[in-house]
């Protein structure tokens, strides 16, 4: 199990979704599960974070189902809280190989955000406020992950996607040793339309 970090737009979505494709795994997006559920859009449409205990339980529910198919899994966006990383410690710890946070400045981030154009996208003032609640809640994280032994790596996420997706796929090679390429596009079909979350 991978877990992705980075900043809205720093390319977690199209990143987890090219690793995915590229090694047979499935990539586990808490902001898509939680809009897919269509319940919590007044917290996502104000930057706001959905309640610890929803977001712990949904992951969980999606953990399972992709587990029991069979599929390794790559977390996009959670934990997204301490709380939600002491569960995932308490819990599957040892299921973790790594995590990679994804690094952007902030205006390019802002440039991604205005071309993805999604309802949550569209206040500067509702970024900002998702920028900071993300840094101040992965400054609380990262510890809880060390101290279980799981290692974290940053890697620059500004370029071609391709390129990007290069420097992903090898940094979860060392993670991950045995894991097989089940498809070596790391440029094909609909990955290289957007960057998303």
């Amino acid at each position: 199990m991978i877990i992705l970090f980075g900043l809205a737009g720093s390319g977690k979505g199209t990143q987890g979704k090219a690793l995915s494709e590229m090694l047979g795994w499935r990539t586990l997006s808490v902001g898509q599960a939680l809009r897919d559920t269509g319940e919590f859009q007044d917290f996502t449409n104000t930057g706001k974070l959905v309640p610890d205990e929803a977001v712990i339980d949904l992951m969980n529910r999606q953990i399972s189902k992709a587990e029991d198919e069979g599929f390794d899994v790559i977390l996009d966006g959670y934990p997204r809280t301490k709380v939600q990383a002491e569960y995932i410690v308490d819990h599957m710890a040892d299921k973790i190989d790594g995590a990679i946070i994804l690094e952007v400045p902030k205006d390019e981030l802002y440039e991604r955000l205005a071309l993805r154009g999604r309802d949550d996208d569209k206040e500067r003032e509702s970024i900002d406020r998702r920028f900071e609640i993300f840094e101040t809640n992965i400054g609380e994280i990262l510890p809880l992950l060390e101290a279980h032994n799981i290692p974290v790596e940053r890697i620059d996420g500004v370029g071609e996607i391709g390129t990007v997706t290069g420097r992903l796929l090898a940094t979860v090679k060392r993670f991950c040793p045995n894991a097989t390429m089940q498809s070596s596009d790391v440029n094909g079909g609909e990955i290289e339309k957007s960057y998303g979350e």
